[in-house]
């Protein structure tokens, strides 16, 4: 894969700094680390952004998460290793990820609602408005990926 370009954080810097200070107030917003790793790999998945899940793979490693929930994640709805209130987040993860196709679903919606607060539940949309943006950003410009994890042996080819 070769980058399509490589200076586009500096040739666009004005509209990528409002995006920073987002992530910042993502991080010190009321969302749990841990989920919010989650919410952010997930949707990299689904967006098929290598570079992301690279990037959110090796913070969640680095922040105590463990490797089968990380390799679970893709199969998360059959699979009894995340709790409920993770589920809800990763079915509206989904949910307006793939937004035209599944319109953002009332039973979605509900699961939200029963399992985080009014603040959280506007933090969880923002946060997943914010890692689908920082995908299409790097998929479109085919952003490289580094081929190990910290502390991993490459079995690239």
């Amino acid at each position: 894969m070769i980058p399509r370009m490589t200076d586009y954080f500096k040739r666009a810097e004005a509209g990528f700094r409002p995006l920073y200070a987002l992530e910042a107030a993502l991080k010190a917003g009321p969302l749990e680390a841990p989920l919010l790793h989650l919410i952010k790999l997930r949707a990299s998945q689904i967006n098929g952004c290598a570079y992301c899940i690279h990037m959110h793979t090796a913070e969640a490693l680095r922040d105590g998460e463990t490797s089968l929930r990380l390799h679970m994640l893709v199969a998360w709805r059959e699979s009894p290793l995340y709790s409920p209130r993770e589920r809800a987040a990763l079915a509206w993860t989904e949910a307006l990820t793939l937004l035209a196709e599944t319109g953002a679903p009332d039973a979605d919606w509900e699961a939200v609602t029963a399992a985080f607060n009014e603040d959280e539940r506007a933090w969880l949309s923002m946060a997943v408005a914010a890692i689908n943006m920082w995908n299409r950003v790097q998929v479109g410009f085919r952003a490289a990926h580094p081929t190990e994890l910290p502390g991993e042996q490459s079995h690239a080819a």
